[in-house]
């Protein structure tokens, strides 16, 4: 374990200017290449402290832009057309570059693919909330909708079931068939 200091908010480590312990391979490759944390020195430690009152500035600056860009494209929803069989398990998944894609076309968010906080590939049709980190304290909602055509994807959006609605389409098929095959078969028997 190494100790650095947060020169931001890090997710479920801790607040800037916390000295904290961590791994030496999440430090060397992620902390410390993104200039999210800095080696906790004697150097370092009296150069942040003199350096503090400008950092926090700018990261207040940039917590209001953010929070200005959350506020502007609140309630964001995005449409994905995937190819999908018929249980609605998509061909290939939906990935963070692809939704972060879909927000710059259709709603004006420029954001990276690395803000997209998605646990796992969607890889089924449907709405999904998706994450957005605008800043380490700004996280933002962004409805993804995944479907196999556009008229699709404005069924989901008004909510209705499609898979019940496929169902009972099935069935009714079903039921026509067991009616003219009962047909045939009275047809026959005269």
């Amino acid at each position: 374990m190494i100790e650095v200091i947060l020169m931001q908010r890090v997710d479920k480590l801790g607040q800037m200017g916390e000295l904290v312990k961590v791994r030496p391979g999440y430090a060397r490759n992620y902390l410390l290449p993104q200039g999210k944390a800095i080696r906790a020195s004697k150097d370092n430690m009296a150069r942040f402290e003199q350096e503090r009152a400008q950092l926090e500035a700018q990261n207040i600056k940039r917590r209001e832009e953010a929070e200005l860009i959350a506020e502007r494209v609140h309630g964001l929803q995005v449409v994905i057309i995937r190819a999908a069989g018929e249980s609605g398990s998509l061909y290939g998944s939906v990935s963070s570059r692809d939704i972060a894609d879909a927000c710059k076309a259709q709603g004006g968010l420029t954001v990276a693919r690395s803000q997209i906080m998605l646990d796992q590939p969607i890889k089924t049709t449907g709405i999904v909330t998706v994450r957005v980190e605008l800043h380490p304290e700004v996280i933002m909602p962004v409805g993804v909708n995944v479907a196999r055509s556009q008229e699709e994807a404005d069924k989901q959006a008004r909510g209705e079931d499609l898979r019940a609605a496929e169902a009972s389409e099935a069935e009714s098929l079903e039921a026509e068939l067991a009616a003219e095959l009962a047909e045939l078969g009275s047809a026959m028997e005269r």
